[in-house]
């Protein structure tokens, strides 16, 4: 039997921009990336701690380094620019597997950094 399970989550990360004219997804620093063990392309669950939102979208890659994390396309219309969100991905995996995985949880600073 697989199941899904949590794989990897950005914890109370700061919305830097929101780019309503943008195709769509999440633009994140690729330092956070590495860090959650994310990949580009990658779908994601985002959740704004300050207005309940709830959504899908896909990862691209940000700007190493710069701490963003942007809202692009419909999703800019669910945040705010200052919100803090938790971004959550996950992955299938069988029963037995999934008892013993260690998801990757990372909490970041002030400012989006490591």
């Amino acid at each position: 039997m697989m199941i899904e399970v949590m794989k990897s989550k950005l914890h109370c990360v700061t919305v830097t921009e929101a780019n309503l004219n943008y195709m769509g997804s999440i633009t994140i620093d690729e330092d956070l990336m590495d860090a959650a063990n994310l990949i580009a392309g990658e779908k994601v669950q985002v959740l704004d701690n300050n207005n309940g939102e709830r959504f899908e979208t896909y990862i691209i890659k940000g700007e190493r380094g710069s701490g963003c994390i942007c809202l692009n396309g419909a999703a800019a219309r669910r945040v705010q620019v200052g919100d803090v969100v938790i971004i959550i991905s996950y992955a299938h995996m069988d029963f037995e597997e999934a008892k013993t995985f260690k998801p990757t949880v990372v909490f970041p600073k002030e400012g989006n950094t490591l």
